[in-house]
């Protein structure tokens, strides 16, 4: 049985580390983006209806890959997609 013996350093370390990590949740920043979005993380994402995201795919507007039933998004292009629809 090993005993380890945390300092006053490790502990301000660890806090300082807690709090960034809680301001990027708090701030709605993504602490870290995932690859494939399902269906329902783009509409939350986007702040969209089913029929919206459906619309989207049928137009060709969002590329998707269907596997077993399931639709998957490139986060990659979903902000191409953003980027493309832009306006000043």
């Amino acid at each position: 049985m090993s005993v380890e013996i945390l300092t006053k350093d490790d502990l301000t370390k660890f806090k300082s580390e807690l709090i960034e990590d809680l301001r990027k949740v708090l701030s709605g920043q993504p602490t870290e983006t995932k690859k494939w979005l399902k269906s329902y993380e783009v509409r939350r994402m986007l702040k969209i209806s089913p029929g919206t995201l459906q619309s989207m795919r049928v137009n060709g507007t969002l590329p998707y890959t269907k596997i077993g039933g399931v639709m998957y998004y490139g986060y990659d292009d979903i902000m191409k997609m953003l980027e493309k629809h832009k306006r000043n």
